[in-house]
């Protein structure tokens, strides 16, 4: 039967034109009298940690792990080790690179996938690797530079962690505490050409906190009233509405709301973001207040604008893994 806790790469899957000066950056495993290790089934290097995992290297020098003949071949293969203390279900995903020693010309021959595949260790596969890494012939030809008294193999193992960061959008109709009033004490005061800002308030029912692994934010807006000019003659008064995101994730994500105004009505939709803002340039003539509407709008000096949110945008950062 197949021992499924081991997985060989075919020979013509292999990537071995590759060379290099630079060692491997995990783990080389010198072997001495390599003429007198060949005769054994397998010699394993020592446990070393690499990604928070522990590791070892399993070299044949003459057959694979169900010790069939592997026709005159070295094989050698990657085991993630005490994967009792690894959780229910774990699994291991990595870019695995061999090495073998030119110590004539001075470089690293480097063996790998030859489609970059990523290598999966779980229960059932706790061992990747090539069970025709080369021949018999390749190693002992002198001109190789691959058997000069030792033999060097390396391993270079790259954990792909599996964290990852989102987002998940959606829309709010109705948003509770959706409805702002903002009344404007001793309107008559106001001075022409200045812009006027309501305090912050909240749109929506989350309160800024946080859990982990998953962010809620408020989304919080002012009311900007200023004036518009015909010439050198203020004519309106100007309303806009304005995303205060400086506390907040949405500072540079920006957040779409659709509002009402009481004053007539009118419904305006609109991307928001710390720099956008949206409203009336001439929300309200000026002449409303010296004419007979003018307690209509002004209660003992007081003018009151109201503004409603009618859909909101939410979104919800998560990490995976």
């Amino acid at each position: 039967m197949e021992d499924k806790s081991c997985h060989s790469t075919s020979h013509a899957d292999i990537d071995s034109n590759a060379t290099r000066n630079l060692p491997p950056a995990h783990y080389t495993f010198q072997v001495k009298n390599f003429s007198i290790v060949k005769t054994i089934d397998k010699c394993e290097s020592a446990q070393f940690e690499v990604g928070g995992y522990q590791w070892k290297l399993v070299l044949h020098p003459n057959q694979n792990r169900n010790g069939k003949d592997q026709n005159g071949h070295i094989s050698l293969y990657l085991s993630i080790e005490d994967t009792d203390e690894l959780s229910h279900g774990w699994e291991v995903n990595t870019y695995i690179k061999f090495f073998v020693f030119d110590q004539i010309r001075d470089k690293y021959l480097c063996i790998q996938d030859a489609h970059g595949s990523v290598r999966r260790f779980h229960k059932l596969k706790t061992e990747w690797g090539f069970a025709h890494l080369f021949s018999h012939d390749t190693l002992n030809d002198p001109s190789n530079g691959y058997l000069v008294g030792d033999t060097f193999f390396g391993v270079e193992v790259f954990v792909i962690k599996g964290t990852f960061m989102g987002e998940c959008f959606s829309m709010i109709n109705e948003p509770q505490i959706n409805y702002f009033t903002w009344r404007i004490w001793k309107y008559s005061a106001l001075k022409d050409e200045e812009k006027h800002y309501s305090d912050q308030f909240v749109v929506g029912v989350h309160k800024c906190c946080k859990y982990v692994g998953l962010y809620l934010t408020s989304f919080i807006y002012t009311l900007d009233i200023g004036d518009e000019r015909y010439g050198s003659q203020i004519t309106s008064l100007s309303l806009f509405l304005k995303f205060d995101g400086s506390d907040t994730l949405f500072s540079k994500r920006g957040v779409y709301a659709k509002f009402k105004r009481a004053e007539d009505k009118g419904s305006s939709g609109c991307w928001f973001s710390d720099r956008v803002t949206s409203g009336i340039r001439k929300f309200l003539s000026l002449g409303h207040f010296s004419s007979s509407l003018s307690k209509t709008y002004l209660v003992g000096d007081c003018l009151i604008v109201e503004c409603k949110i009618d859909v909101v945008s939410t979104t919800k950062d998560f990490i995976v893994g």
